[in-house]
């Protein structure tokens, strides 16, 4: 864990040095140079000793992890680190950042006044510290630290030894130890026994403890004797090519002795031809239990020959870039088990002497919150079952064991089996994933993580490293992939287009990471429960469920970099002037629905300030202050109830998300149903600008769009006609434009947008639209459009038909129109928008028929159709488009209800209905 930290501070490191600062001194002030570069040398000292502390780490054996005297001194380096990382950052803040990328700093003014050069002599002297600590700490652990390991001769890592014993056990679990497993199992059976003469590469994929070891092994008892020979082997992360192939070769040749007699003195290469000859003549079957790497696979893979015998090879694993291996269609993705099963399991161990494993009525009800718990991993449910076996079946008893279940997992040495499967998972995370990793348990349990704020929070804190010409949030959502890949992370729902949107952290898993995350002072999780005063050194505090201000219940705040606050239920927050004043490494603060009206002066006094959320709070006016906030990244203002943003706002020239929008209409009717923020200047300053939602368009902001070059997506509000001229050339520039969001002042103003944005994945249109603007307009051209997968169209005022031109837009898989068509009817035709999935048509008065016809939306999921008063039929054949996940008609008649549930075409579809009153 406590590479984590040094990883953080070796990177502040860096940037610091890239600075440059002594050769950016004038000559005025040369007498300072030598100073500074003594200081950068003692840095660079500093960042060599913690490189190589980190790759030690690294590589550290884990038995060490259950050892008081590693913890210790680990502890003692996580302190150090976190001290270089603050005295960093106060350096940064002195010699000023000139570009994004730190590789070119200029020195402040500030710089020039006494009390600046008194903060650099004490850094300075900090930093001499630090170096003598970390030779300290190097000495401390040549003398002490070595001694935590006599008496252990064997080399072999702790968690993986233990890990290994129990895919030993699961292995021999009877048939009526494994429940909820049958279709896994027929479906396994069934590609082990198909007639495919080819070698085919089955992978069994799932995160730790879900049972895959077992059913492989169930699996495998089985269906071994129809194969000529057969090998289990065990892989895991101690993987080394030489033994797996010895251990093979033990199962395949255990009948012939005279080879099993030479296997021993063969070099890597002869045993491999050895193999290699032997298989290709045999039909085999080879289970490799536990592969982490696809380097692994394609080691063994020059041995495991396709001969077009039938041979079968199945793996199990819980990394997806490995399954990825398996031959097409040959992926087995374990999931929990559902409620029913996990409850049936968790009684064969609970009750193992009853015949009919019954749980007794007066338990029921605790029994079920217990498995609830277990969140149908059957390896937790096992282990937890056995524990209860043990204990008196009373109320009391399984009262006390479900009221402290979360501590049991994490102390009761009965629960070792489920710490290591999980911990192993956790141990080999690259360590620039690890801090990822345990940030998302600092969400609540259950709690929905969205992609884009992860990525903002996680780039706030450092977490990012920059890869290429990849930007920063490109190489975040690659770190989110790979937790997914690593089944780290739950994937709970994709966008329109495949993209990932909402995951979530597996219970367990959490349990385990929010454990790490207190042991090892990354952070803190608060809730009203808690109670008392909050003794924390973490560095992160995140709170939620707190109904009541938290004033009087710190102890001390001036470790803290990080506060998010996120069911915003509390009734005051007095802490943000204390915040202000006493924590001022302060990178993100994350108010969203606070009551808050005013942000203190102090605001800007927190030079290490990234992430700043003030969505849904009552804040009126930003202080004159924010514009010191010059490492500021994101800026969130959504739903508050600032109109205007403060003149000096171009000085926040790293500012990358700006969101500033206040709703004034919910129902979205009228053409002013929101409002942007107005700029009053400075906004071609804001050049590293991705997301700008939205942005009130004026003469002066509209002058200015043209150098946001960065933009990835863009709202504009109050856009009159004339503007679209400018704005059409400023968005030609945007070439990274994905999502774009265009409203008119006016329902008379004309939105007229001819260019070209071959980057565009998302269009927004509220205005009118000139007729044939699809004919004319590159972006609703097939070339122009092609990457186009969201339309919206809102008070478009359009005469004909847009379907037949919207055709050639065949990657939608939105498309929704709101008052935009004036006609009596829309007809889809057969072949067209083959991918779209959702179709809304909403407030249409004139449309009296909607036809479909047989093989158009070949895709298409979700029907919604609203307010569309003049329709008194049926769509026909809208037969064609069943069964669909979701149809749903709002604010319709009594008569048209009729009509729906007499139609036999929809029947037993997931509909849902609701009347016009």
């Amino acid at each position: 864990m406590a590479e984590i930290v040094i990883l953080l501070a070796i990177k502040k490191i860096g940037i610091a040095l890239a600075s440059r600062a002594a050769d950016h001194v004038s000559v005025h002030f040369a007498k300072y140079k030598t100073q500074l570069l003594e200081l950068q040398g003692s840095m660079g000292r500093v960042a060599r000793e913690l490189r190589i502390m980190h790759d030690v780490l690294c590589h550290m054996d884990i038995r060490n992890c259950n050892s008081q005297v590693y913890d210790g001194w680990l502890e003692e380096v996580r302190k150090v680190a976190h001290v270089m990382e603050d005295m960093v950052d106060e350096y940064l803040y002195l010699v000023g950042q000139k570009h994004d990328t730190g590789s070119c700093f200029y020195l402040k003014k500030g710089f020039r006044k006494q009390s600046s050069l008194l903060s650099m002599n004490q850094i300075a002297v900090k930093v001499k510290e630090i170096e003598k600590d970390l030779t300290h700490l190097s000495e401390t652990k040549t003398r002490w630290v070595p001694m935590i390991n006599n008496g252990d001769s064997g080399s072999t890592n702790y968690i993986v030894k233990r890990s290994q014993d129990l895919a030993k056990i699961s292995r021999s679990l009877d048939e009526e130890d494994l429940v909820g497993v049958d279709k896994n199992r027929e479906k396994l059976e069934q590609w082990l026994a198909g007639d495919d003469f080819g070698h085919s590469v089955i992978a069994l994929l799932g995160m730790g403890g879900l049972g895959k070891t077992a059913l492989a092994a169930n699996v495998y008892k089985k269906a071994r004797e129809k194969f000529q020979c057969h090998a289990w082997i065990s892989v895991s992360q101690t993987y080394s090519r030489e033994d797996v192939l010895k251990n093979i070769s033990k199962e395949l040749f255990k009948d012939n002795v005279s080879v099993l007699s030479k296997t021993p003195a063969m070099d890597i290469t002869c045993l491999e031809e050895t193999m290699k000859s032997f298989l290709e003549q045999q039909k085999y079957l080879i289970i490799l239990d536990d592969v982490w790497t696809p380097e692994t696979f394609d080691d063994l893979s020059r041995v495991l020959t396709n001969n077009d015998k039938g041979s079968r090879i199945i793996m199990t694993t819980r990394e997806g870039h490995v399954a990825a291996l398996a031959s097409p269609g040959h992926i087995l993705t374990l999931a929990p088990l559902p409620e029913d099963k996990a409850c049936d399991l968790f009684c064969k161990k609970a009750f193992p002497r009853d015949t009919d494993h019954e749980c007794p009525v007066e338990l029921k009800p605790l029994s079920e919150q217990i498995v609830n718990k277990c969140k149908g991993l059957p390896l937790v449910i096992v282990l937890v079952g056995s524990l209860l076996c043990v204990r008196e079946k009373t109320v009391e008893e399984w009262r006390r064991i479900n009221d402290q279940l979360s501590w049991e997992l994490n102390n009761n040495s009965r629960f070792d089996h489920i710490r290591n499967v999980l911990h192993l998972s956790f141990i080999y995370l690259p360590t620039h994933l690890k801090s990822c990793f345990l940030y998302c348990s600092l969400f609540p349990e259950d709690y929905l993580l969205k992609r884009k704020q992860l990525v903002r929070l996680w780039i706030a804190e450092g977490f990012i490293e920059g890869r290429g010409d990849s930007t920063l949030e490109e190489v975040a959502e690659g770190y989110l992939k790979e937790l997914i890949d690593r089944n780290m992370l739950q994937l709970v729902e994709r966008n329109n287009f495949g993209r990932m949107k909402r995951f979530r952290m597996h219970d367990i898993l959490r349990e385990l990471a929010v454990d790490l995350c207190q042991k090892n002072c990354f952070g803190v999780i608060y809730e009203d429960k808690c109670g008392g005063s909050l003794q924390m050194d973490g560095r992160r505090l995140v709170m939620h469920r707190v109904k009541k201000d938290i004033h009087q219940s710190f102890s001390s705040m001036h470790h803290l970099r990080t506060v998010i606050i996120l069911d915003g239920c509390m009734p005051s927050f007095t802490l943000l002037p204390l915040l202000c004043k006493k924590s001022r490494y302060m990178a993100v603060l994350e108010l969203s629905g606070l009551p808050i009206e005013k942000l203190p002066d102090a605001i800007g006094d927190l030079f290490n300030l990234r992430h700043l959320c003030l969505r849904d709070t009552k804040v009126k006016v930003l202080p004159k202050s924010v514009e010191k906030l010059s490492n500021l990244l994101t800026l969130d203002l959504h739903g508050s109830d600032i109109h205007e943003l403060p003149s000096g706002i171009g000085k926040l020239k790293k500012l990358r998300h700006l969101f500033a929008e206040k709703t004034i209409d919910p129902d979205w009717r009228e053409i002013q149903c929101c409002s942007g923020m107005c700029i009053p200047k400075g906004l071609g300053n804001l050049t590293n600008l991705q997301t700008l939602q939205a942005l009130e368009a004026q003469d002066e902001s509209v002058r200015h769009l043209w150098e946001l070059t960065q933009v990835r997506s863009l709202r504009l509000w109050n856009v009159k006609g004339n503007y679209c001229g400018r704005i059409g050339e400023s968005l030609v520039r945007m070439r990274y434009l994905s999502c774009l969001d265009v409203n008119a002042s006016a329902e008379n103003e004309v939105l007229l947008l001819n260019v070209y944005l071959p980057s565009l994945q998302k269009l927004y249109l509220r205005g009118r639209l000139a007729e044939g603007a699809f004919d004319e307009s590159p972006l609703f051209q097939a070339v122009g459009g092609q990457n186009l997968h969201v339309l919206n169209l809102s008070l478009s005022q359009l005469r004909e038909d847009p379907l037949p031109s919207l055709s050639r837009l065949s990657n939608l898989t939105r498309l929704q129109f709101t008052r935009a068509y004036n006609g009596e009817q829309l007809t889809f035709r057969t072949g067209w928008f083959p991918k779209l999935k959702i179709l809304v048509l909403r407030d249409m008065p004139n449309l009296n028929r909607l036809e479909i016809h047989k093989g158009a939306m070949a895709s298409l999921e979700r029907l919604v159709l609203a307010n569309l008063s003049g329709m008194m039929e049926v769509p026909p054949g809208i037969e064609f488009l069943m069964p669909l996940q979701r149809l749903v008609f709002q604010e319709i008649t009594n008569d048209f209800l009729t009509l729906l549930r007499e139609c036999s075409a929809i029947q037993g579809a997931h509909a849902v209905y609701s009347l016009r009153y």
